[in-house]
Order: structure tokens, then sequence, then C-alpha cells
């Protein structure tokens, strides 16, 4: 059978649109399709307008440092719905950016949704048929559903609704505190909607380092945000008014908050539901799709990528899944399943919080003899000369020197971590991260300072 194409692609967001024009720039003839808006959630209703919201949010939580320059500030005229219309421009000016990419590598957009119809078909919702000699399904995922936390959209609200509403409320219960909750959280606080977060587990970003969570949780409470720990929240009244949460904490105490409106984000779900998956007998877990180190899935004609597949649900990971997808399906080598250790997350509430492999806690089933290092923000001379000394730098090894993770809570972290990172996957040892130069005065003088903890040659602290 002749092929339409080389390469299809099921979802154009950042795995999709990735591997579609990495397969065009390696010769494969590429479609992809899309039924929404070309950048999936991370550049419309994720990633992306998150941070212009974050930005602004910054800028105006520093208004109070002009005071302490003699500056008389007036926010009487501030407007939420310009922040929010910023926050839109960004979003939609990166999804044409990304349109434009497509075209400019001979990418063909099919704007329609696709279900597989065959090994080596896609069957459109208009009912075409597309023959492609191999398929990449990269469909993405949904903020999940929780029984008795369902979405009304209006008051009881998901991530996207929230990143949509161009209004904003007096008062928010944010219920889940992994990377989503916590921003929202630092994003509502710092423009004075009075916030309430509660987690179920013990520390906020339950898979990060349990130090930089505490360290958060201080942070947030310093702000006036209220963190509920070790809490369970359950919707007692939803009204026009407004919504009536009970939150029982461990030892069973309960207590009900008034609350203007509720945001759910207690993870995302993949977005494989009908889209032929069993009539074809691809094996899925739980709804995510099984694929082997080359993201194939059983059926050979057809891969997987991003947040369909298990593994971390983050954009930079799908992106380079997709690339690697492509690659292969090229002619390429095989990928490198020990890169997935140094894939870094990053939460960027302020302060803002990166890591990656092994925390504290988990390192000694790793290592028995794994040793952590620690230097605080206090002792880095740019943190302190900009008034964000707020934080630390931890580096976890193996007694050799060998790093097997690292954690940075403050400002710049979610930059400064890919030096680490690196050091991390290319098997640069702790001591010559510590033997490199560092520009001074930089943040990363932090990373360096921390390294050097493990000869024992710190000289800031």
């Amino acid at each position: 059978m002749e092929m339409e194409y080389d390469l299809l692609v099921l979802g154009a967001g950042p795995g999709g649109y990735v591997a579609a024009i990495r397969g065009a720039q390696l010769g494969l003839k590429t479609a992809v399709m899309e039924k929404k808006n070309i950048g999936g959630v991370c550049l419309n209703t994720g990633c992306i307008p998150s941070k212009s919201l974050i930005s602004s949010a910054s800028v105006f939580s520093e208004v109070k440092r002009l005071e302490g320059m003699g500056v008389k500030t007036d926010l009487s005229g501030f407007d939420y719905g310009k922040v929010h219309g910023q926050s839109r421009e960004a979003a939609a000016t990166l999804s044409k950016g990304v349109q434009y990419l497509l075209e400019k590598n001979g990418v063909t957009l099919i704007k329609e949704e696709g279900k597989l119809s065959g090994t080596h078909e896609v069957t459109t919702s208009s009912g075409k048929k597309i023959q492609a000699g191999n398929i990449i399904i990269a469909t993405g995922s949904r903020p999940r559903t929780i029984p008795g936390l369902e979405y009304d959209h209006a008051n009881i609200c998901s991530s996207e609704d929230m990143i949509l509403c161009d209004a904003l409320p007096k008062s928010l219960c944010i219920i889940g505190g992994g990377a989503i909750g916590c921003e929202f959280a630092y994003i509502m606080n710092a423009f004075g909607v009075t916030v309430t977060l509660v987690e179920m587990t013990d520390h906020l970003l339950p898979n990060e380092d349990g130090e930089v969570a505490k360290a958060l949780a201080s942070s947030f409470k310093k702000k006036g945000i209220s963190v509920q720990l070790q809490s369970k929240a359950e919707i007692e009244s939803n009204t026009p008014d407004g919504v009536t949460v009970k939150i029982t904490n461990a030892k069973g105490k309960e207590k009900q908050l008034q609350t203007e409106k509720v945001l759910v984000v207690t993870g995302r779900m993949p977005n494989t539901e009908g889209i032929g998956l069993e009539e074809l007998g691809i094996v899925t877990d739980r709804g995510f799709i099984m694929v082997n180190e080359n993201y194939q899935t059983n059926v050979p004609s057809v891969y997987a990528i991003g947040d369909v597949i298990p593994g971390a649900m983050l954009a930079h990971a799908a992106s380079k899944e997709g690339e690697f997808a492509s690659e292969f399906i090229a002619g390429g080598t095989e990928h490198k399943k020990e890169l997935d250790s140094f894939v870094p997350g990053c939460v960027y509430c302020e302060p803002q919080v990166a890591g990656f492999g092994e925390t504290q806690e988990s390192a000694k089933a790793v290592d028995e003899d794994a040793k952590a290092f620690k230097f605080s923000f206090r002792g880095i001379g740019k943190a302190v000369a900009i008034n964000k000394s707020e934080g630390f730098v931890k580096i976890i090894t193996d007694s050799r020197g060998k790093i097997l993770g690292a954690h940075i809570i403050g400002e710049g972290a979610t930059e400064m971590i890919h030096e680490l990172a690196l050091a991390a996957w290319k098997g640069i040892h702790v001591q010559e991260v510590a033997d490199m130069i560092h520009a001074h005065p930089t943040l990363s003088e932090g990373i360096m300072e921390c390294a050097r903890g493990f000869d024992n040659k710190v000289i800031h602290a």
C-alpha cells in the first residue's frame, strides 16, 4: 500500500509538534493532526500563560520595594484583566510561532481529530482515511477528575479554568500542593487573593526533596498563604455565593472554610480514550500507553510520547521524547534511557524550586553511603545584593562524588539546575564542579560553594 506520509503525529503539543518538525528535518514526509490550538495545553492553557501571570505577579509584589526607595505608589487603578490579556497574548504569539515553524519545515497541518483505524491508518473526524508508514501518538493529558471534587468550571475549577479566567476571586481554596497548586497559590496571593492550600501528604511538592518542600511551605506561610498539610478537602456546598469546604487534618479535626472559588489540581490523566487503541490491541496500563525504550508500542508502526506514556508529565520531557522517536523512525540510534534520570522538574513560584534525581530521602536506597551537601543563598553575594537571599542549594552524591541528584530553592533555581543536571548526566563529579571558576557575582556561585562541601572546602559559610 502506498503511504501518504512517512510520519503522522496525533497532537501538536510540545511533544507532537517537536516530533513532527524533527521528522521533517530528517527527510520524512510528515503531517501533524490537531483538533484544537497549536501548541497544546502547554502553550495555550498551561506553561506559557501561567509563566506570564507569574511574571506579572512578581512585578506586582515588588512594588513594596519601590516604597523602600521613597517612591509613592498608587495601586487603585490595578486591572487584572490587563494582566490576563498579556498572558493570552503571549500564548497566541507562541502558538502562531509554532504554526510558522511547522510550515517552514514542510509539515502538513491537519486541523481535525484523528483515530487509529489500522496499523498504518488514521481516520479523521470528517471520515477521511490517511495512511502513514509510522504514527506517533502525542495526544497529551487533561486535569484528573476526583469523585466529589468534580469541576463545574465556575466555582470549582481546573487549572485551565483558572488560566482562562480574567477576574480575580476574593478567596480561593487550592486542593493539591503539587507544582500547579503551588504556582497558583503564589500568583493569587501576590495579587491579594486570600489563599488556602490543602495537601494530603506531609509536605508540598510530594515528589520533591523534603527539606526543600518544608522551606517552601514556610515561605508561603510568611506570605500569608494558609498551608494545610496532611489534610483532606471535601465540598460541602456549592452555591452562586461561594463554596463551603470541609478540611479534615491527620488527627481527624475538622473545620469549615468559606471560599469564593475552589481550584482542584490533583494530577492529570492521559488522553487515550476513543483513539483506537483497543481496536489495534495496543497495550495500556491505567490509561497510559506502554512503550519500549524507543517509544514504540507493541504495534511496531505506532509510537507514543509525552503525557500518554508512564513517566514525567512535563513539556520538556515530551519534546525530547518526540525528537528521539522521530530520529529512531528515520533510522537513527536507540534512545539512551539513562537520560530519564536527569530530567529537571521546575516550579516557578517564588521562591522557585528545581530538582532532578535522588532526594536526600531516597538516596540511601541507591547508596547507603550517599551524602548531602547544602549551601544557603545567604552566602551568595549576588543573592544578598538583589535582596533574594531566601533558599539553598542541595547536592546529593555517592561516597566518591558522583552526583545522584540536586535540588534548589531560591531565586533563579529553574535556570541554575541545568549545570548540575548536565554534570550528573556526563559523569562530572562534584569535585570538578567545585573546581570550575564561576563568575562573581552570580547566583550560580551557590552551586560551586555547595559542591565544595564534598571536600570540606566551603569558603562563604
